[in-house]
């Protein structure tokens, strides 16, 4: 990619950026939010056509008109936030556009799909049923059904964007492996990831975005994670936990023996006013499934939620949200934002009462208070009117956090806040955490990540096939205990 920019309206968000990738490499692309990295793809994969510059594959000059074009010379990309059908099969996903037709006329051949799919879930070790419609899938299995389908196509050049944000560990190992298959089968595997370790593990040439800008390239072997991030950050990134001195005081949310529909069985557990609790676990523990309960979106099948001294019916988000609590989702593209909506509506939907607009809504107030609200969570966009849609994965997450920092909610349960966040901006939530948890809030951090649960909690409850099965302060703990605790059946 030869001098690629790119604008949208005032915002540059490529500036004559040149990135070189060899067939058999794994080139990771690294760089902040908002720097630029998933755009400069999605021109590479037909998405978006390029203000100015050139692609060459094997030296030849292409023009993309549209991903079916890109596709057609072997470029292939798993987007950030997926992209799948969710009321077709993971069969139908796979081969959608590209059917297999059977020998009578305008009839497909389902069986013959279903099979291919089998056998390629089969050949790399996948275990996801090829008749399951993908709304009835976990995102770490939407994940695999992506990376099956790109695999089905046969692409020489595979985009793989944040493509370990929703897998478990043991998922990611699994992926890993296949990234140094086909590596080693000669393809071109272009990585973007803010996970660190991960790039650094597997890539063989690194190239850093910052603003829109290249601002390095070169073999893995000549960068360290501290060389990357610097690069990124455009300065050296100390203190990335900073630290906490916040009095916590009287108990505010107490969960007695809650139960779900979702499996979750006899929880309890107390937070106090200033305090970050946060919740740990393997994939399927039943993490999320807690804080849904909580929030009323699935219905309680035992047990009760008292708030301060008074416990409380929830039976939607809306009771939830008029109690005092706030739920930041996992996924912020099917249960967080309205995609096809403006930031400002996506800030202040839910808010409108609070914010004094129940009935009659002023736009220039409306605007005022969500430039406010992004200017405290440092949101990179063109202003309240942009679509939410245009945004970078964690401009988009810091979009919901500014809207519950609105709603001023006494209750704060964020579901993986840093997921598909760069170090830079990982720092900037850690910060505001600690500026709400200062303020007496309660909260709530669900992470996959424990070193940043124990950078940043004050105690940490584990959970394990829908039970709470630990609770303990993280400074008395390592995370060899916590993981042996979430994994280990006591017999």
């Amino acid at each position: 990619m030869e001098s690629i920019s790119k604008s949208f309206g005032a915002v540059t968000a490529l500036d004559n950026v040149t990135l070189n990738a060899r067939p058999g490499s794994v080139h990771a692309l690294c760089g902040e939010n908002g720097a630029g990295k998933s755009t400069l793809m999605k021109v590479l994969a037909g998405l978006y056509p390029p203000d100015s510059g050139r692609i060459f594959i094997d030296g030849s000059e292409k023009i993309f008109r549209n991903p079916g074009e890109a596709l057609d010379v072997g470029i292939s990309m798993l987007y950030q936030e997926l992209s799948m059908a969710e009321h077709l099969t993971v069969y139908e996903n796979i081969f959608l556009g590209d059917e297999i037709r059977s020998r009578v006329p305008f009839v497909i051949d389902r069986k013959a799909m279903i099979e291919r799919t089998d056998a390629l879930c089969e050949q790399y070790g996948f275990s996801l049923d090829a008749t399951s419609t993908i709304k009835s899938l976990t995102t770490g299995q939407c994940q695999i059904a992506e990376l099956l389908k790109a695999l089905m196509k046969e692409a020489r050049i595979i985009v793989m964007d944040e493509p370990t944000s929703s897998l478990s560990e043991t998922e990611s190992a699994r992926l890993f492996e296949i990234v140094k298959d086909l590596r080693d089968r000669g393809l071109t595997i272009i990585y973007i990831s803010h996970r660190m370790e991960e790039v650094v593990d597997l890539a063989d040439e690194i190239s850093v975005l910052r603003d829109g800008k290249l601002v390095a390239t070169g073999p893995a072997s000549r960068m360290n994670i501290a060389t990357v991030v610097r690069h990124m950050v455009g300065r050296e990134l100390k203190d990335f936990y900073p630290a906490r001195e916040v009095e916590t005081g009287e108990v505010c949310l107490q969960v007695r023996d809650l139960s779900s529909s979702e499996g979750v069985e006899g929880v309890s557990f107390d937070v106090r006013k200033g305090e970050i609790v946060g919740m740990a676990g393997l994939v399927g523990a039943g993490r999320t499934q807690v804080a849904r309960a909580i929030f009323g979106v699935t219905p309680l099948t035992g047990g009760e939620v008292i708030i301060g001294k008074k416990a409380v019916k929830i039976n939607s988000p809306s009771d939830a949200i008029k109690a005092g609590i706030a739920l930041l989702t996992e996924d912020r593209k099917r249960t967080g934002l309205c995609t096809n909506l403006a930031c400002s509506w996506n800030m202040t939907l839910p808010n409108y009462a609070g914010i004094g607009m129940k009935l009659l809504l002023s736009l220039s107030r409306e605007k005022k208070l969500c430039s406010y609200y992004a200017d405290k969570v440092s949101v990179k966009w063109a202003g309240p009117d942009t679509p939410v849609s245009s945004l970078s994965g964690g401009n988009q997450q810091k979009i919901l956090i500014a809207r519950w920092l609105m709603a001023d909610s006494g209750i704060l349960i964020f579901d993986e806040p840093t997921k598909g966040i760069d170090v830079g901006a990982k720092k900037e939530v850690y910060t505001l955490l600690n500026e709400l948890a200062g303020q007496g809030k309660a909260i709530i951090m669900i992470s996959s990540e424990l070193p940043e649960l124990f950078g940043v909690c004050d105690r940490m409850i584990i959970m394990r096939r829908g039970r709470l099965v630990g609770d303990i302060e993280t400074g008395k703990a390592s995370p060899e205990e916590v993981m042996h605790i979430a994994a280990v059946e006591e017999k």
